[in-house]
Formats: C-alpha cells, sequence, structure tokens
C-alpha cells in the first residue's frame, strides 16, 4: 500500500518553532479546519455556544476564512441563512474589518451572478443580503438598490427574487424607510397591472401585498432566538452595488509571516478581554437571571480556550505521521478528560473530510480507536448520527470521503450495524445530498465485503428491525423507492427481499 503522505513532513519536529514556515502552515490549516468545522455544525439550539468557539480562534488571522467558510456555507444550506446572519451580526460587533469584508463578498457575489444569469447563487446571496440588512449588519440602500435592479426590467425570474427579497426583509424595510417602501409597492403594483408577466408570478405579487397587510406576519426580521446583538453595539456598513469592491481573496490562504508570534499573542490578550468583559452578555440567554458564581462558570464556558487548544494539538498530532500506528500511538498519549472523546472523533472526521480523497489512514485509525474502547465507538456513533443529519452541508467530495470511512467501520464491525436504523430511505425523509451519501455508503460496503456477504449480513433476522427503515416494508411505494434506488446505483443484489415482499399478495 502507498504510505500517506500528510500535508505535513514531519510536524513533530516543528511544533515548537512557532517562526517556522511549516509550524505556521500547520496552524493555518488547523484554524482553517475549525472554523470551516463550526460553521458546519452552528444550529438554532447550539448558536450560542458555537460563537464563543469561533471568538476562541483567531478570527483577525482568519478573517478571509470566515468570510470564504460562512458565504460557502450558506450558498449550501440558503434555509440556515437567518443563523449565518446571526453569527455574523455577533463578529461584527466585536470585529467590524470582518463584517465589512463579508457584506463586500455577499455584494460581489450577488453582482457576478446577476451578470452571468446564475440564478441559484442569485437567490443566495439575496436572501443573505436581507438577513444582513435585518440584523443591520448593512444598510437598507443595499437592499432598495436591489429592488430597484431586479424591478428594472422585469421577468418572470426578476421578480420572482424581489418578491422573496421583500418577505424576508420587508418588515425592517417598513419600519426605517418607509416611503421607500411605499415607492417599492407601487413599482410592484404598476408591474401587476401591466400583465406583462406569468400568471403564476402575478399571484406571487398578490400573496407579498397580503403579507404587507398582515404587517409581515410569519416573516419576522429577527427570530427571538437569534436577536444576539444589541443595536448600539452593532456596526451598519453602507456599501452600495455601484462600489467598486475588491475581494481582498489573499487572505484566504497561508502567508509565513515574521510578526506571526505577535500577532498570536495579541489576539489572545483580545480574545481574553472581550469574552471575559461582555461577550457573554450578548450570547447567554439573561431571561433567568446570573449570580456572581454563574458568572464566572459562563466565562469559563464562554473561553473554551482549553477545547480549543486541545484540537489543536489532536489536528497537529494526527497530521504528524505518515502511519496509523503511529499517529494512534501520539493520540494516545493525549490526556482527555472525560467527556473530550468526542472531539478526537470528531477531528478525524473533520480530517478525512476535507482531503480531496478518501485517505484509507483516517478509517484505519478511528478502527484502532473504537477497537480499544467502547468510549470511541459510542461517539463515533454520535458522530454518525449528526453527520447524516447534517449531510446537505457538505459538499459531494467531502459527502464521499465521510460515507467512505464509515463504510470501513461497518465492514471491520468497529461500528455496530443497528446505526443504519437513523437512516430513513424513503422520497419524503431523504434530500438529493443523503441519497448521495447512502450510494457512496452502500457502494463501499459492497467494495470492501463483496455482493453475497454483504446481503448475508443484511439478511441477518436478529438485525431485522434495524435495517427496516433502509428497506422499507410499510408501504409499497416506499418499497419501491428503496428498490429503485438501490437498482439505479448498481446494487439491485441487495433488494431480493423487498421484491419478495412486493409479489406477496396482500
Amino acid at each position: 500500500m502507498t504510505p500517506y503522505i500528510p500535508p505535513s513532513k514531519r510536524a513533530s519536529q516543528v511544533i515548537g518553532d512557532s517562526e517556522s514556515e511549516e509550524y505556521q502552515r500547520l496552524t493555518w490549516e488547523a484554524l482553517r479546519h475549525s472554523i470551516n468545522a463550526l460553521l458546519n455544525k452552528v444550529n438554532t439550539n447550539n448558536i450560542k455556544n458555537v460563537i464563543p468557539e469561533l471568538f476562541s480562534e483567531n478570527l483577525i488571522r482568519g478573517r478571509g476564512l470566515f468570510c470564504r467558510y460562512t458565504i460557502k456555507s450558506q450558498l449550501i444550506s440558503p434555509q440556515f441563512t437567518p443563523i449565518f446572519a446571526a453569527i455574523v451580526a455577533v463578529v461584527n460587533s466585536k470585529f467590524p474589518e470582518i463584517g465589512n469584508l463579508l457584506v463586500k463578498r455577499v455584494v460581489l457575489q450577488l453582482k457576478n451572478a446577476y451578470n452571468r444569469n446564475d440564478k441559484p447563487r442569485l437567490v443566495a446571496a439575496v436572501k443573505f443580503i436581507a438577513h444582513l440588512v435585518n440584523q443591520r449588519v448593512t444598510h437598507e440602500i443595499v437592499a432598495l438598490e436591489l429592488i430597484t435592479l431586479l424591478l428594472e426590467n422585469p421577468s418572470d425570474d426578476s421578480v420572482h427574487v424581489a418578491v422573496e427579497f421583500v418577505k424576508e426583509c420587508g418588515s425592517v424595510l417598513q419600519d426605517v424607510c418607509p416611503k421607500s417602501t411605499h415607492a417599492v409597492f407601487d413599482r410592484f403594483r404598476g408591474i401587476l397591472h401591466e400583465g406583462e408577466i406569468d400568471k403564476r408570478v402575478q399571484f406571487m405579487i398578490e400573496d407579498l401585498f397580503a403579507v404587507r397587510r398582515a404587517s409581515f406576519r410569519g416573516y419576522p426580521a429577527v427570530q427571538p432566538e437569534l436577536d444576539l446583538v444589541d443595536l448600539e453595539d452593532q456596526f451598519t456598513h453602507e456599501i452600495s452595488l455601484n462600489d467598486e469592491i475588491d475581494p481582498e481573496t489573499y487572505l484566504d490562504v497561508f502567508r509565513h509571516g515574521s510578526d506571526f508570534t505577535e500577532g498570536e499573542r495579541k489576539y489572545e490578550e483580545i480574545k481574553m478581554s472581550m469574552l471575559g468583559d461582555d461577550l457573554d452578555q450578548d450570547v447567554e440567554d439573561t431571561d433567568t437571571g446570573s449570580c456572581d458564581s454563574d458568572s464566572v462558570d459562563d466565562i469559563e464556558d464562554v473561553t473554551n480556550t482549553n477545547l480549543v487548544e486541545l484540537r489543536r494539538t489532536i489536528y497537529l498530532t494526527i497530521m504528524s505521521g505518515a502511519q496509523f500506528e503511529e499517529v494512534g500511538h501520539k493520540l494516545l498519549k493525549i490526556k482527555l478528560e472525560a467527556g473530550e472523546e468526542i472531539e478526537l472523533c470528531m477531528m478525524i472526521l473533520e480530517c478525512c473530510s476535507q482531503e480531496k480523497t478518501y485517505v484509507r489512514l483516517y478509517g484505519l485509525l478511528a478502527q484502532r480507536f473504537c477497537m480499544i474502547n467502547k468510549v470511541y465507538q459510542e461517539n463515533f456513533e454520535k458522530c454518525f448520527v449528526q453527520q447524516y443529519s447534517m449531510i446537505h452541508r457538505l459538499e459531494t467530495n467531502k459527502i464521499r470521503n465521510v460515507a467512505s470511512l464509515f463504510a470501513h467501520l461497518l465492514a471491520t464491525d468497529a461500528l455496530p450495524w443497528h446505526i443504519l436504523s437513523y437512516i430513513r430511505l424513503t422520497e419524503e425523509d431523504t434530500t438529493s445530498s443523503s441519497r448521495i451519501f447512502i450510494k457512496f455508503l452502500f457502494q463501499e460496503l459492497a467494495e470492501h465485503m463483496g455482493i453475497p456477504l454483504l446481503c448475508q449480513r443484511l439478511s441477518d433476522p436478529s438485525m431485522t428491525h434495524s435495517f427496516q427503515s433502509i428497506f422499507p416494508k410499510d408501504h409499497p411505494r416506499n418499497t419501491r423507492f428503496a428498490i429503485l434506488f438501490f437498482s439505479s446505483i448498481g446494487l439491485d443484489g441487495l433488494t431480493y427481499n423487498l421484491r419478495e415482499h412486493l409479489r406477496r399478495p396482500i
């Protein structure tokens, strides 16, 4: 087998030399992985925990990475736009230059998508701008310019996008610039009377007027749980669609610097001052009140310094070896507190997903830890559930790598097969991303085990309960969908029992 060549030739030799290019490159990669992972896992329930973790990373050094991965994640998962906008609002309140950079890049993405007639990117950018306006990160002038641009020469697509945009941020526009908003609706009314657009789009405009009459009920500017920054703490950036914008893409790539140590020290001071002072007031729920001892606990939770250092240590250790035995031996030397095992499992999974192609080292490494201690097996099972629930946030290449790792763990019995019960293979319960994941997972299992052995395992009577959701027999429609799915990916041999079930008389 060709040995795995890590990004670092030998990180263990340079970890002590903070001015060396190799060490700085490794910490840059660790920063990139951490920011990307945090943005990929954030949701409404955990946002108050994720934000302090983000601030524990050097966001000044990684400002380009933060903007790049925030925009990328929002493009992949536009339904989470309010959450990403809330994160940007908090970061912007502490580092306005980062908020300014992100707004400029989103505006530039919008302009490029509009000029290229790229509707998916345009819709994502428009939605992001709407919620940045709602969060007062960007001035409403850009919203009015955007509406004017979309309705200047109305087409079915441009009017459709404009309607959705006004629904998203109309509540704020109605409050801060009522006269301009009235003019916008006059323009919509004119388009409606001209009757040159499709009937479907005309109905959308009529629906928009109904939403306005209801004071945008159902379209809140900011959800209560995402209202994390007081207005007086927010910086609003006035950027026009007509501005010449420099996206500063050089900030997204590694650069070796002689002032690296000093920069890290300064950010550490900023971080401790900021997190220990008032960030907890921004991101902690204050409805229940607090006392002095609670405040101390909040500060300890918010800084997360030890957790960030642990993740960085794990990452550098993984990157420091060429063979999984060597990496595993080094990782075992890291002293983990009870409950921190999940961090090691998540870092192995994150490193695996970031590779251009699947690297077997990660599967062998995960297998080794699952075999060593059941705690790691349980945590990899949690990772499976979490990753599958958020699989729509990953690109196809990352989905392939993640599926390959879990296929390796299943094929080697490092993970129990009952984890497949978390997957329900029906048309309603899957998305294009989750179907891609299932495809790669079972194709890799077939590659590892062979079709006969895989069929034997899936036909095990003692495991019937675990597999009934992925080979459904509850309704003929679901059964046929599963049959068609596995047949389409070249694994129709797995559908024998399903076909027999359909042949049986009701």
